[in-house]
């Protein structure tokens, strides 16, 4: 097995990674569980719930760029100390709010570290792991996203089993502060990565982050920006809305809605883990176009089909295997579009640039459902967005297997 392969320093960046992305996926994740409650107890709108998810996404797309480009000055280790510490408090916090307003400002500021948190998280593990196993690593370190989600329903489905709902969502949040404790491990066993020390040191690690708009640069930029806007847009659409979907149009409880999303949470799990190893096998587009076209179609099937509720159920594995699936290789394929100088600055506005636009979707879907169903909002938005995955991806350079020397940005883009 390729982890056999690693070195002592590999597997701590490894964990390290892995565990930030994983309580990263829960402190997000926790709200969209709550929303259902929150609409009833605090009279809040479908509108403003997704102003809310809009709100924290739009602040982690800023809090992504901005780690990014402070990563490639003061390095990757301690940056990802700083944005665990930042989401944990924030989520924390979250749980104190008593109305919209306040809510809406501390998930606000709780995603600047959310987006921070996968910028660094991404380049360290593309600049630690041997090219050979790159793909393979960035998209077990994906598949954690899963595991915090899954983490987050069961937690759902136990807190509000004993707890009753106007607490239940208070302990929710506040279960999201312990991943502080992560920076710990982090601090004692992670270093810097050595492509990354070596070029601090010849006092020439630090470019421009606007080089990225420049020749060569600046079409690889604009494409992979929208291949994430595609990737965002999809998966947001659905994991925000999906748990109100099955509460208020298919009229489950509150554990029946956590056996679903689990079931999709498997499948999504099993996605990251496909798609890491079909990243290295395929290659990064191929990757991305096959994972969006199954999602896109199976999103149709899901939402506009009129199905059982047993079907339903069934269909949420392949669902979720497509869903998050596309992700895969994601932090792998930016990381080898850009060289040391500004790969931190280049991976995290990409992918926070996408991450920004489909922040958008879940307040357009809860606009659009005054209008028309719920699910019928969720599947068109999706399938769009997985179109525009499929688009970006044919248009940009494949790059698997490429080394990252300091100037590997440069062949990237040609």
């Amino acid at each position: 097995m390729w982890l056999q392969q690693t070195t002592v320093v590999e597997r701590r960046a490894l964990i390290a990674t892995f565990a930030g992305y994983g309580v990263d996926g829960f402190d997000y994740m926790i709200y969209t569980f709550v929303i259902p409650t929150l609409l009833g107890l605090w009279g809040m709108s479908r509108a403003e719930a997704g102003f809310i998810a809009t709100g924290s996404l739009l602040s982690a797309a800023a809090g992504g760029w901005a780690a990014g480009v402070l990563a490639d000055r003061f390095g990757r280790v301690r940056l990802l100390q700083i944005t665990v510490l930042w989401f944990a408090l924030f989520t924390g916090l979250c749980g104190f709010t008593d109305t919209y307003r306040q809510l809406l400002w501390t998930r606000v500021l709780q995603g600047f570290g959310f987006g921070g948190e996968w910028s660094v998280g991404a380049v360290l593990i593309a600049e630690t792991i041997a090219s050979r196993n790159r793909g393979k690593a960035a998209g077990l370190v994906q598949s954690s996203w899963a595991v915090g989600w899954a983490a987050a329903a069961l937690a759902y489905g136990c807190v509000f089993a004993l707890i009753p709902p106007p607490w239940g969502w208070r302990i929710l949040f506040w279960l999201g502060i312990l991943p502080a404790l992560l920076v710990l491990y982090i601090r004692r066993h992670v270093v810097e990565p050595p492509l990354h020390a070596a070029l601090r040191e010849t006092g020439a690690a630090a470019g421009h982050f606007l080089d990225i708009f420049r020749p060569p640069l600046l079409r690889t930029s604009v494409l992979a920006s929208l291949l994430s806007c595609g990737m965002m847009a999809a998966y947001y659409s659905v994991t925000t809305w999906l748990p109100t979907f099955l509460r208020s149009e298919r009229h489950l409880s509150v554990q029946g809605t956590s056996g679903y999303l689990l079931v999709l949470i498997g499948g999504s799990l099993a996605g990251y883990w496909a798609g890491a190893w079909l990243s290295d096998a395929l290659g990064r587009r191929r990757c991305c176009m096959l994972f969006a076209a199954g999602g896109c179609a199976l999103i149709l099937c899901y939402l506009r089909v009129p199905v059982t509720d047993g079907q339903m159920l069934l269909l949420g594995f392949p669902l979720g295997f497509f869903l998050s699936g596309t992700f895969s290789g994601m932090g792998a394929f930016l990381a080898e579009l850009y060289p040391t100088a500004v790969r931190g600055s280049g991976q995290g506005f990409c992918y926070n640039s996408g991450r920004a636009a489909g922040a958008f979707c879940p307040a357009l879907i809860g606009l659009w459902s005054a209008h028309l169903p719920l699910g019928e909002g969720i599947a068109w938005m999706t399938a769009a967005a997985d179109g525009l995955v499929i688009a970006a991806a044919w248009a940009l350079p494949e790059t698997r297997g490429r080394e990252l020397p300091p100037d590997a940005g440069a062949a990237a883009a040609s």
